[in-house]
């Protein structure tokens, strides 16, 4: 959240990579007519749904963060959004089996880590970091994330510190940069100028396209 990670996606996109976003999949699937829209308003009741008929987004996310059940929220919305991952994949293979495929995602250490609380040991939450063959992970200071996240939010200022107080409460459920970091495959660091983004992009790409043309030889990323 706030770390740039969209922006780092839409570049890669730019340079030739597939992607596919986490956060527009969770939220497509949240609209009526899903089923994982009716999975939520099962188990967290009809007050999370709005006049419209569409989930009042504000109180579920009070209901998740706020009231302890973001672990069940997640586990209704994230299995779902990664079968609808891996089906994309699966299609993006077929057309090209080079392909620089890339899943941008906030949450990939932490879908692990909530599932081995749970006492899953296998599973598509358990193994889902397995499933990446490289990670990269995007950081920033956390206070510059917070600001991000509330200038996105509330471009116009209206608001900016309950988005604020929204951005501090999500991130105590992530897990720091510094572990994931500790963990990942390629690190890009966020908090210098666009420019200085781009070259680290470059750089990654440069490793990630070198990589994907090692399937032509039948040789595994891993």
């Amino acid at each position: 959240m706030g770390s740039g990670k969209s922006t780092v996606a839409a570049m890669l996109r730019e340079f030739g990579a597939q992607v596919i976003e986490a956060d527009a999949l969770g939220r497509a699937m949240m609209e009526p007519g899903h089923e994982v829209y009716e999975q939520i308003v099962r188990a967290f009741g009809p007050e999370v749904v709005g006049a419209d008929g569409r989930l009042n987004r504000a109180r579920l996310a009070e209901m998740a963060f706020a009231g302890g059940r973001l672990n069940e929220l997640n586990g209704i919305v994230h299995p779902a959004v990664i079968a609808a991952q891996q089906k994309w994949t699966e299609e993006v293979f077929a057309r090209d089996p080079a392909a620089v495929v890339v899943i941008e995602s906030a949450l990939i250490f932490e879908v692990v880590r909530d599932a081995k609380l749970r006492g899953e040991t296998e599973g598509v939450l358990a193994d889902w970091r397995r499933r990446m063959d490289r990670v990269i992970v995007v950081t920033a200071p956390d206070a510059v994330k917070v600001e991000r996240y509330a200038a996105r939010v509330c471009p116009d200022g209206n608001g900016r510190g309950v988005a604020i107080s929204d951005a501090r409460k999500r991130m105590v459920h992530q897990i720091p940069d510094r572990e994931k970091a500790a963990q990942a495959d390629f690190v890009i660091d966020n908090s210098g100028s666009v420019a200085e983004l781009r070259g680290q992009v470059e750089v990654v790409w440069a490793k990630l396209k070198a990589e994907s043309n090692k399937l032509s030889k039948d040789l595994s990323l891993q």
